[in-house]
């Protein structure tokens, strides 16, 4: 990990604020690969960098994708290229900084999820073991790994759309912002 807590495994240049991504990012491969690019983009989103990326060619589409890619719509979209498929450019037409986020209480976890208007939702993780689940898929989690109960703790959170499982991985997917785009009163 760099000093901004990016997981190693994406290769990038910093340079000031801005993130630039090496190669292409392959979200629709499924598994190790795409969580540790999710991770990835959302350590980008909670620290509210430029980020700069590509994906691959009509990667995400006719069905190649293992899970559907409107769950990413929160965290910084990739660069236009010629030929790409409807689901990246409504990605990019739809983001905004702050659709989706956690904020952590003493005991809690509160998330806010405003990804698919006009219905917003608000979270509160409050149970221990669930609290626990979420901290281990801050890093991109092999599901094997995880015990019965932090399982069934992602299958709460991939319901709610939380979390993301492709591949026999799995990771959060709220950004814990440090950048608020709005004053501290409008919150």
């Amino acid at each position: 990990m760099t000093g901004l807590g990016l997981p190693e495994g994406v290769t990038h240049r910093t340079t000031g604020r801005r993130i630039d991504v090496a190669e292409p990012l392959r979200l629709g491969a499924g598994g190790r690969q795409t969580a540790v690019a999710v991770q990835f983009l959302r350590e980008c989103q909670s620290h509210g960098l430029d980020t700069h990326w590509r994906t691959t060619d009509n990667e995400t589409a006719d069905g190649k994708a293992t899970y559907d890619v409107r769950i990413l719509r929160h965290l910084p979209p990739p660069a236009e290229h010629p030929g790409e498929t409807s689901e990246l450019t409504d990605w990019r037409a739809g983001y905004a900084y702050g659709m989706c986020y956690h904020r952590r209480g003493p005991d809690f976890v509160s998330v806010m999820d405003r990804r698919h208007r006009p219905a917003s939702a608000r979270f509160t993780l409050d149970h221990p073991d669930l609290i626990a689940a979420f901290d281990t898929l801050q890093a991109a989690t092999p599901v094997d790994a995880l015990s019965s109960v932090h399982r069934e703790a992602l299958d709460l959170l991939a319901a709610e759309r939380l979390a993301l499982v492709t591949g026999g991985w799995a990771v959060a997917l709220p950004p814990r912002l440090r950048r608020w785009p709005v004053p501290c009163t409008g919150i």
